[in-house]
C-alpha cells in the first residue's frame, strides 16, 4: 500500500477519507488509487525529479493525483485555473512538465495552451472527468494502466507553487520537499505532518473551501490528509453551503481567509442561526490582513477557537497568534513557530532589537530553505545568507516576542488572500499603443481587502471612459481575470523620482487616507 495512506487503509478502511460534491472515496479505496496511479505514472516514463502540472478543480481525483506524485519522486505544479492560456503555456514550459493533467473545466484553455511552442517538453496529457478530449488520455483511462499492488520503488515527491514577483514573469517556488533526491521515503511526509498540523485535529475532518492551487489551501488540507484527517471540498466557495458542509460532516477544522470571514458575517440571521457548528474545533486564517471587525465578529459567534498565521509560499508558515492572544494585542500576528527565527535588520543590514521596524528575515531552524525555479538571481535576492530569507514584509517584534507587520517593501497587492504583483500588469498594459506610461497600485476593497487600480499616461494626453473599456477589455484578454485592474486614472505625468522611479506611494497614500491599516 501507498506509504502514507497505508496506516489508514488498514485501521480505518471503510470510512470516509475523501469526499467532493460528486465523489467519495473510502480509506481503502483512496490507497489503491494511489497505488494504481504510482504505477501509471511510472509506467508512462516520468521518473523521480520529473514534474508534472496539474490545472484542476477541488475535486477527489485532485488528491489521489498530488498523493501519488509524492510517492513517485514527481514534483507536481498546481497551477491557477484562473490564468489565461499564454500564463499557463509559460508555466507548463517554465516548470519542464512532462505530463499536464486538466480538469474538464479547464480542458479548453488547458488544449489552447498546449499548442504555444513554448510547452513542447510535455509529452503526457491526460484529462480529468468529462469535456473535449483534445487528444489526451481520459483519467480513468490513465489509472487503469497502473496495479492496486503496492509500489517496489516509491520516492518523495512534492510541490512547485509559482508565485509572481515584482518583475518579469512568476517563478517556481522549490523547497526541500519538491523533490530531495531517490534515496528519500514518502514517509519524510508523515514527519512533516505531524509538525505542521499542529494543533489540528488528526483524527477530524478537514474541510477545503479554497482552491487547492494555493500553498495555504492545499497545505491546510493535503497535510491533514496525509495524518489521518477527512477532507470534504467546495470547488467554489459558498457561504451557506460551508455551514452545511460543517455541519454534515461535523467538519473539525477550517483555513479561511478574510473574505470568506466577511462573507460568513453578511450572512442573514436566520441562516447563521440555523448553523450548529459544535463540531468545529480549530478555525486557521491567513493570507491577507482581517479587517478587526469581521475578525472579532466571527469570535463572538464561533468561539475563540479562531487563529491567524503569517507565512508565504517560500517560508511556510512562520507565526500563529490565537484567539485570546489577538484579543489581547489586536494587531500582531504572533510568535514565531518553533522552528522558525525571525530577525529584524535595518537599512545598512544591522540587526535592530525589540519594538525597531525594519526588513523582516527569517531562518528554519531545521534546516528547510527554497530556491527559485531557473532564478538563481532571484533566489540571491531574497536571501541575506544561505537559510536566512525575506518574504519582502517590514515589521518587528516586541519586548514579548510577538511579531507586528507594518508595511510591505515589495511592490504586492493582496485583494482576496491572493497575491497579485503590479509588475505582470504593468508589462501587459505597457504593450498597449494607447499607453505611454503606466503604474499600478492596490486601494482599499472593504470586501476583498485591496484592489487594483491602474494609473495611467495616456500616449494621446486624454483618458476617457472609452479608453477605459479598451484597457479594460486588452486586460481580459492578456491577464487572469483576478488581475484585471478594477478602475483605472488618468494622469499627464506619474511622480518619478531624480533616478526616474515610480513613486507610488504618492499615488496609493490618498485612498489609504482614514484607513485603519495601511496594508
Amino acid at each position: 500500500m501507498a506509504l502514507t495512506t497505508k496506516p489508514f487503509a488498514a485501521s480505518k478502511g471503510s470510512e470516509m477519507a475523501l469526499a467532493d460534491e460528486t465523489t467519495l472515496r473510502t480509506w481503502s479505496e483512496l490507497d489503491a488509487r494511489v497505488n494504481q496511479l504510482v504505477h501509471a505514472l511510472q509506467g508512462a516514463g516520468l521518473k523521480p525529479g520529473d514534474t508534472a502540472a496539474i490545472v484542476s478543480g477541488n475535486r477527489v481525483e485532485w488528491f489521489e493525483l498530488t498523493l501519488a506524485c509524492a510517492h513517485s519522486g514527481v514534483i507536481f505544479v498546481p497551477v491557477n485555473w484562473h490564468l489565461v492560456a499564454p500564463e499557463m503555456a509559460y508555466i507548463f514550459g517554465d516548470s519542464g512538465a512532462k505530463a499536464v493533467f486538466a480538469g474538464e473545466r479547464y480542458i479548453d484553455i488547458v488544449a489552447e495552451a498546449l499548442t504555444d511552442e513554448r510547452c513542447s517538453n510535455v509529452e503526457l496529457k491526460v484529462a480529468i472527468g468529462d469535456g473535449g478530449d483534445h487528444g489526451m488520455v481520459p483519467f480513468e483511462e490513465f489509472v487503469a494502466t497502473g496495479s492496486a499492488d503496492e509500489p517496489e520503488t516509491q520516492v518523495l515527491g512534492g510541490p512547485m507553487f509559482y508565485t509572481s514577483g515584482t518583475t518579469g514573469n512568476p517563478k517556481g517556488v522549490r523547497s526541500g520537499l519538491s523533490f530531495m533526491g531517490p534515496e528519500t521515503s514518502p514517509e519524510m511526509w508523515l514527519l512533516v505532518g505531524g509538525g505542521f498540523t499542529e494543533p489540528l485535529p488528526t483524527e477530524g475532518t478537514t474541510v477545503l473551501c479554497g482552491p487547492c492551487y494555493h500553498s495555504a489551501q492545499w497545505a491546510y488540507s493535503f497535510i491533514p490528509l496525509l495524518v489521518g484527517s477527512s477532507v470534504v471540498m467546495q470547488h467554489k466557495y459558498d457561504s451557506t453551503g460551508l455551514l452545511e458542509l460543517i455541519d454534515t460532516h461535523r467538519c473539525t477544522n477550517v483555513h479561511l481567509v478574510p473574505t470568506q470571514m466577511k462573507r460568513l458575517m453578511d450572512l442573514p440571521d436566520d441562516v447563521k442561526a440555523s448553523y450548529d457548528g459544535s463540531s468545529m474545533e480549530y478555525v486557521i486564517h491567513g493570507a491577507a490582513p482581517c479587517p478587526p471587525a469581521v475578525k472579532r465578529s466571527l469570535i463572538d459567534w464561533w468561539g475563540p477557537k479562531i487563529s491567524e498565521y503569517y507565512g508565504s509560499t517560500e517560508g511556510s508558515i512562520i507565526s500563529i497568534v490565537s484567539s485570546e492572544e489577538w484579543l489581547e494585542r489586536g494587531g500582531s500576528v504572533g510568535k514565531p513557530q518553533p522552528t522558525i527565527e525571525i530577525m529584524v535588520v535595518g537599512e545598512n543590514g544591522e540587526h535592530l532589537g525589540p519594538n525597531e521596524s525594519g526588513t523582516l528575515y527569517f531562518r528554519n531552524l531545521m534546516g528547510m530553505d527554497f530556491e527559485y525555479h531557473n532564478a538563481p538571481e532571484k533566489t540571491a535576492d531574497a536571501h541575506l545568507e544561505p537559510g536566512v530569507f525575506t518574504t519582502g514584509d517590514v515589521g518587528y517584534l516586541d519586548d514579548d516576542g510577538y511579531l507586528w507587520l507594518s508595511d510591505r517593501k515589495i511592490d504586492m497587492i493582496i485583494s482576496g488572500g491572493v497575491n497579485i504583483y503590479p509588475a505582470e500588469i504593468e508589462g501587459a498594459l505597457g504593450g498597449h499603443p494607447d499607453v505611454a506610461d503606466v503604474a499600478v497600485i492596490g486601494v482599499p476593497n472593504d470586501e476583498f481587502g485591496e484592489e487594483v487600480k491602474a494609473v495611467v499616461v495616456p500616449t494621446s494626453g486624454v483618458g476617457d471612459d472609452d479608453l477605459r473599456a479598451v484597457l479594460g477589455e486588452f486586460c481580459r484578454t492578456n491577464l487572469a481575470g483576478y488581475k484585471v485592474p478594477r478602475s483605472f486614472d488618468f494622469l499627464d505625468a506619474l511622480p518619478r523620482t531624480g533616478t526616474g522611479k515610480v513613486q507610488k506611494r504618492k499615488l496609493r497614500d490618498p485612498y489609504w487616507e482614514g484607513i485603519d491599516r495601511s496594508i
